[in-house]
């Protein structure tokens, strides 16, 4: 039989740690929203919102449906 090991370290054993099991201030990385500049700066592809097409057919499909349910619920009730 193999023996298990706990693969959490001790906290009396690991450094950066206080005498608590605490961390110090400045032994974790910072948030990502206190760093400046963070990430690339994205030109190439600017949001632009939808496009009046596909959003046109969208709702044409809707309305499409609904009128589609609302006689369907019509000839049922008649």
């Amino acid at each position: 039989m193999t023996q298990h090991v706990n693969p959490d370290p001790e906290p009396e054993r690991s450094t950066g740690l206080e005498p608590g099991g605490g961390v110090p201030p400045g032994e974790t990385p910072p948030a990502e929203s206190s760093m400046p500049e963070a990430g690339p700066r994205e030109t190439h592809n600017p949001p632009k919102g939808w496009a009046k097409a596909p959003l046109t057919l969208i709702l044409l499909l809707v309305a499409v449906v609904a009128a589609f349910f609302l006689v369907y619920a019509l000839v049922l009730l008649l």
